[in-house]
């Protein structure tokens, strides 16, 4: 009994990596071609007069994935408690 929460830590935590790392690497892609791009009209002479810089964030898909993939690895950290706890 005490293997079937280990198996559900590892499946959790698998699944939450293979959910998030894919959304997270392409919010971290976006961001760093919006860095280059503002840093290439900044070299033009080109760039915004506002202070602000263009970040908008995560997209709401990305969002979502990311949540999911938080919740999952919550629940593999919370099956990893119960069987150290049960064992």
């Amino acid at each position: 009994m005490t293997a079937l929460w280990l198996l559900a830590a590892v499946i959790a935590g698998v699944s939450g990596g293979m959910i998030g790392w894919p959304a997270w690497r392409e919010y971290q892609a976006r961001q760093a071609g919006d860095l280059n791009a503002e840093r290439y009209l900044a070299w033009r002479g080109r760039a915004s007069r506002s202070s602000q810089s263009a970040e908008v964030g995560p997209t709401p898909r990305e969002r979502r994935r990311l949540l999911i993939s938080g919740i999952l690895l919550v629940a593999a950290i919370g099956c990893v408690i119960v069987y150290l706890t049960v064992s």
